[in-house]
């Protein structure tokens, strides 16, 4: 199967709007979980991620959700937390209640399809219902059903984007899964080969840009600023605290820039989401190196898996 879902205690679901463009994914665990969480991108956009912050006390969390719609988007916790709370799955109170804890992320997608719809309680909601531990759809689905790369020069010359999942065995047992979606200002980059694959489409000739390139000869003018994102879920089947997930959150963070250039930047969101679900002997460094390694190959695979769509052609068209 190959996918995050490879780990026991862990499912993905998917809502996807394809008229509108726009989508939800997430991630629930049957138990809670440690998690940490590592922020670079100058755009980030999240919810109740501060347990996961080097100084959060609480650390466990139930969920994690990654949807489109830029800020607006983040209304579609609320029926993740609907969901959870229904089975009674969270923080227990002793006022009778539970208290989910759903870290969230967001990518911006608001300038391909309709923007003034976006993902929502209902469509968080029924992401929850739609997840399961089987083989995960990729591609253009879910939270990455607008997503798209390369935008120096406006959504209509970028390429699709998309959402893909991808996990490693270690000898001994334990288990490392990916869940990523990429929504790139910069261009992507194939692994093996060293060229582009997705990104900015060059206007005047067949092919791409190359961003990096185009920006270092001088290009000045004002782009749209927060548009663009890589979202990261990383988890393992090894015990580990939250220091040693904050480390795998940092080693894991390099596997963007291996196949993302420019990343980081003003326009982009980028975030790693480390958790750990399970209980067996691992070692931090270790996951943290095959972590950024299937991060790369993943949005290599998210890219190869995306459709043309709504305009805007995938880089395989291309």
């Amino acid at each position: 199967m190959k996918c995050i879902t490879d780990i026991d205690g862990i499912s993905v679901g998917h809502s996807s709007d394809f008229t509108a463009g726009t989508g939800c994914t997430v991630v629930l665990f049957d138990s809670p979980v440690f998690g940490a969480v590592e922020l670079n991108g100058g755009g980030t956009s999240t919810r109740q991620i501060d347990s996961m912050l080097p100084h959060g006390t609480y650390g466990r969390i139930n969920a994690i959700l990654l949807t489109g719609g830029s800020t607006f988007g983040l209304n579609a916790t609320d029926g993740v937390l609907q969901y959870l709370e229904e089975k009674s799955i969270g923080l227990q109170t002793k006022a009778g209640m539970v208290i989910p804890s759903v870290p969230s992320a967001v990518i911006y997608d608001l300038g391909i399809g309709n923007g003034k719809i976006r993902p929502d309680k209902k469509m968080g909601y029924q992401a929850c219902l739609n997840a399961g531990t089987g083989i995960i759809e990729e591609g253009c689905i879910g939270v990455g059903t607008g997503a798209t790369i390369g935008k120096i020069n406006g959504v209509d010359n970028s390429t699709k984007g998309g959402v893909a999942s991808s996990s490693f065995i270690f000898p001994n047992g334990v288990i490392v899964g990916v869940l990523v979606v990429v929504n790139a200002f910069g261009d992507i980059y194939s692994l093996e080969r060293n060229e582009i694959i997705a990104g900015a489409r060059n206007k005047k000739e067949k092919g791409f840009l190359n961003t990096t390139e185009y920006i270092k000869k001088g290009y000045v003018k004002p782009y749209e600023p927060y548009s663009s994102t890589t979202l990261c879920v990383v988890a393992t089947n090894a015990g580990l605290n939250k220091h040693e997930l904050i480390r795998i959150s940092k080693i894991a963070h390099t596997g963007i820039s291996r196949v993302i250039s420019p990343v980081n930047t003003i326009s982009d969101g980028d975030i790693v989401f480390a958790v750990s679900a399970g209980e067996m002997d691992g070692d931090a460094n270790s996951i943290g190196v095959a972590a950024s390694d299937l991060i790369s190959r993943t949005i290599e695979d998210a890219v190869l898996k995306a459709r043309g769509m709504l305009g805007i052609p995938s880089g395989s068209e291309l």
